[in-house]
């Protein structure tokens, strides 16, 4: 199959090298191994070397040099807002130290669907409502999980997958792309301090 080996990043993609195109959701876009198939038929693999986050109007590079653009696809998400601006940023804080991914606005805050993130988000005296748009969740540090700072080892903590995430240069054999999240540190599990 062909593969896609390297990540051309938006503003230095040409379209006549654009041959089609990817939706890809938020965890899609955060994979290092996957089997694609583009929206005009283009099967191929994703195999890239290292962990990275793909953004809307990204592409990736086929072996023979030829591009696939990346959409972020609408998907599942809840819309919080509130009455004030300190409501929030309080739950930004929140959200923040269980390493949830968001995606902040001056008015509003994004982030995945799920039952226990609306449970903090009311309790928080935010209103939720659950939408259908495209997640791009801040990117930095904040979903870097450094794992090694919390005092636990990696068990088997109920999903099996091939991952790997770079936190400040260790590698620790896992990586967010191939299953479900839940709401504590992004993928389901918590941690103890």
């Amino acid at each position: 199959m062909l593969r896609a080996t390297a990540v051309v990043r938006k503003a230095a993609v040409k379209p006549d090298r654009v041959v089609d195109t990817a939706w890809l959701d938020h965890e899609a876009r955060q994979s290092r191994h996957l089997a694609l198939k583009g929206h005009g038929g283009l099967e191929f693999e994703l195999d890239l070397d290292r962990a990275t986050v793909l953004n809307d109007g990204d592409a990736v590079k086929l072996e023979d040099g030829r591009l696939v653009e990346v959409k972020a696809a609408p998907q599942r998400l809840l819309e919080i807002r509130a009455e004030n601006p300190a409501r929030l940023v309080r739950l930004a804080w929140h959200l923040g130290g269980e390493h949830v991914p968001a995606e902040l606005h001056g008015d509003a805050i994004f982030v995945e669907d799920h039952p226990a993130l609306a449970e903090l988000a009311r309790g928080q005296g935010c209103r939720v409502s659950p939408i259908t748009r495209p997640f791009q969740p801040e990117r930095g540090e904040a979903h870097a999980c450094a794992h090694d700072h919390h005092g636990h080892d990696h068990h088997d903590h109920g999903h099996h997958h091939g991952h790997a995430h770079d936190h400040h240069g260790h590698d620790h054999g896992h990586g967010h792309a191939d299953h479900e999240h839940g709401p504590a540190c992004g993928h389901g599990h918590k941690h103890e301090h």
